[in-house]
């Protein structure tokens, strides 16, 4: 028999019982009666029938787990020779059937009860809790009972702490919270167990509501960390309290969210995750996130496939509100919130914002993208600390690099990992627990499983102190950059030209919307543009280094010059106050390179850093007054000696001289005799083929081309020739720069006080 219908039998006996609307707990209040001639029925049915065999088996199963718990409920046997082969028997019987279907909540209300009134030895007492695994759901009630027997102190203490790590465990599980709350005063009094400590800080930081935060339990946090130390999980408590009420706590805590709990969940991991995909049926493929209708039609996956991701479901609403004969207002007057399960536009979420009640098990907002609004703008600490803890651990098991028997789900954690990156694309930001996965997965992955993932979930990092995540992220992703192919190392670059626009979209945001004094993570608005130039920095070291190893290939040039176009328009594009120029060996290459959409960038680049460098000089002399954001003369000067190469080559036929200087006799070992006009817009390699078609065009039936006819008119001529074939880069460095005289020369910027 399943679980389901055991608690359908269950509760159809609680309706036909007299005179007791309590709760029961004994084995005549749940136990299930069958005659013996429905026996001999059922087995004459099922002689020739698999499904009937299926069900009397699943039957036979069901009666000896109720002699089992019977047999507990009695207690034990004083004297008995067959005393401890009948308990084993019923032992296995129950960890049979938990650990293949699960356990109805009235038989967990009973075995828990089992469990902590010291009935048995500790042994069985610590087999019975470990296999407290749930069909559907657990009662509260079974809950309060259980913790009434910690009050006695009949258990010992290795059964309390085993007691706490399952209650923290099946949390998601607890049908409702409201009773459980009433008892965090006496959760709290508990702290004072060193050995309990770390799980009823757990416990306490899921419990944990504004009105639960007291003076008195501040100073004794406070007590607690000054006698046992700065401990994880008396700083997750101590931050919870300050989110809540600033005003109590003056000390410093880290302001960097982590994993500040062990993982409570591994004894009964697999048990939970069979149970759910039991009892879930066919799961959904991630959704596409939409603003609008959230009831979209999921695609059906294969029946026995794995889903992450918990299924939206209210506890009220699966109750109550489930029933057919209950209206919507019905269901409203007794709960007093609004079912998520009845939230299918945006218009009513606004209506119902200020009654919606979250899901035990966070998760299940990923997939719905009216929660993830509703997340985003209400920003309830509680919330998202519930939502990342669910996150990190979630990660943390199903990563399949972490242990070798998940590559069987590599499919299912690649479209967990697809369904996050959808979420943080929809809500414009990165989750610090995928930011920990990172940190903790990098050393450990081999640059090809998941690759397109992993680089999203990078490009999505929070913005943070390049100092702190260098060690952590940085340093272990050069080292996969350096020794893996071309087409990896342009993945990286795409990834982190994605953070690098992140970093400064929040940054313009936030430093513009609020005092840069208030961000838990820079003092500063130097500091914050120093994490971000140091970004810029290790890219252009990676970039250089990556441009010797690949042999100057153009395929990777071109994904470098896409990053630096991004950097040469912070200063306009997003208010902020920096300017980076590239490095000399990425310019140099760019600008002696073969291809002419590489050099056309180029152009482009300079264009936009002569564009942002002069803004920021007028900004300068407007303001007339020294700033710490003022930029050095060296930037200047930098960008001058770039600007005076590139018209040196290209337009003024001097490419060695202040910009490029070479030594002339190496020069004449080239046995090049016109080196000089070797790099102009007419004789460039990259601009060759074009000088070519326009003589062609101009004389078409010419057998041989005169490069040096290109001159006077005909050199304007050509440079239309030029713009026309969609050189626009070259066009507007030509047009910003160049000083059309009759003697050409650069239009370089003033770094000195005279603008």
């Amino acid at each position: 028999m399943s679980p389901q219908k055991r608690v359908k039998n269950v509760k159809a006996q609680n309706r036909t019982s007299q005179g007791s609307n309590s709760f029961q707990t004994t084995l005549s209040a749940w136990k299930v009666k069958q005659g013996p001639s429905n026996s001999k029925n059922i087995s004459k049915h099922g002689q020739n029938n698999p499904v009937g065999d299926y069900e009397h088996a699943d039957d036979q199963a069901e009666d000896a787990l109720q002699m089992a718990v019977g047999y507990f409920e009695k207690g034990p046997i004083k004297a008995s020779q067959n005393k401890d082969k009948t308990l084993e028997k019923h032992l296995k019987t129950v960890e049979n059937v938990a650990w293949k279907n699960g356990l109805a909540s009235e038989e967990i209300d009973i075995l828990l009860n089992i469990a902590l009134s010291g009935k048995f030895g500790n042994a069985v007492n610590t087999r019975i809790l470990k296999c407290m695994i749930p069909a559907t759901v657990i009662s509260q009630d079974s809950v309060v009972k259980a913790v009434s027997w910690l009050c006695v102190d009949k258990c010992s203490g290795s059964t309390k702490v085993l007691f706490y790590r399952w209650l923290v465990a099946m949390f998601d599980f607890i049908d409702r919270k409201e009773q459980i709350n009433l008892l965090y005063g006496f959760f709290f009094a508990s702290l004072q167990d060193d050995a309990l400590c770390p799980y009823v800080c757990h416990l306490l930081y899921l419990l944990t509501k504004k009105e639960n935060v007291k003076p008195f339990r501040v100073r004794k946090l406070l007590d607690l960390q000054a006698k046992m130390g700065m401990q994880p999980h008396l700083q997750a408590l101590l931050s919870l309290y300050k989110f809540f009420a600033p005003a109590l706590i003056s000390v410093s805590l880290p302001v960097r969210k982590k994993i500040y709990f062990k993982n409570s969940e591994n004894l009964w991991k697999m048990a939970l995750l069979a149970v759910k995909q039991r009892n879930r049926g066919p799961s959904p493929e991630p959704l596409k996130l939409m603003l609008g209708p959230a009831n979209v039609r999921p695609l059906k996956r294969k029946w026995n496939s794995l889903s992450v991701i918990p299924v939206l479901n209210s506890s009220s609403y699966t109750k109550e509100c489930g029933k057919k004969e209950m209206s919507l207002s019905d269901c409203l007057n007794r709960s007093g919130s609004f079912p998520l399960e009845q939230l299918k536009s945006f218009p009513q979420l606004l209506q119902n914002i200020h009654c919606l009640e979250l899901p035990s098990q966070m998760g299940s907002v990923l997939n719905n993208s009216l929660l993830l609004h509703y997340i985003n703008c209400v920003r309830d600490e509680p919330v998202l600390l519930r939502f990342y803890y669910w996150l990190s651990q979630t990660l943390q098991e199903e990563c399949i690099w972490y242990k070798v028997n998940n590559y069987e789900h590599g499919k299912e954690f690649t479209n967990f990992l697809d369904t996050i990156i959808r979420a943080e694309c929809f809500l414009q930001e990165g989750f610090y627990s995928c930011e920990a996965f990172l940190y903790k997965s990098l050393p450990l992955w081999d640059g090809l499983c998941c690759r397109s993932q992993f680089l999203q979930l990078v490009s999505w990092i929070p913005f943070s102190s390049f100092s702190e995540v260098k060690p952590l992220l940085f340093d272990h992703l050069a080292q996969l950059f350096f020794t893996s192919t071309i087409y990896f190392k342009c993945s990286v670059l795409q990834s982190l030209k994605e953070l690098l626009q992140n970093w400064l979209l929040w940054l313009s945001m936030d430093i513009h919307m609020k005092p840069v004094t208030n961000s838990p993570l820079e003092t500063t608005l130097g500091g914050s543009m120093n994490s971000v130039s140091k970004l810029i920095h290790y890219v252009g070291w990676l970039s250089t280094t990556a441009m010797r190893l690949e042999s100057n290939s153009t395929f990777l040039l071109h994904f470098i010059l896409d990053f630096y176009e991004k950097v040469c328009d912070i200063y306009i594009n997003y208010n902020l106050p920096l300017v980076v120029l590239f490095p000399p060996g990425i310019f140099y290459s760019a600008l002696l390179s073969l291809d002419t959409s590489i050099l056309n960038q180029l152009c482009f680049i300079m264009h936009r850093y002569r564009k942002n460098l002069t803004a920021a000089k007028k900004n300068e002399l407007v303001q007339k007054t020294k700033s710490e954001f003022n930029f050095s003369s060296k930037t200047y000067q930098e960008f001058n000696h770039y600007l005076t190469s590139m018209v040196g080559c290209l337009w003024t036929s001097k490419p060695f001289g202040k910009g490029i200087y070479i030594d002339p006799e190496i020069l004449e070992k080239t046995g090049v005799t016109e080196y000089k006009n070797s790099l102009n817009v007419i004789h460039h390699p990259s601009f060759l083929s074009y000088a070519v078609s326009f003589l062609l065009q101009e004389s078409p039936e010419e057998r041989t081309v005169n490069m040096s006819s290109i001159q006077g008119k005909k050199w304007s001529w050509y440079l239309d020739y030029l713009f026309s074939q969609g050189l626009q880069g070259l066009k507007l460095f030509i047009r910003s720069s160049v000083h059309h005289s009759s003697v050409p020369r650069a239009e370089g910027i003033n770094y000195n006080n005279q603008y």
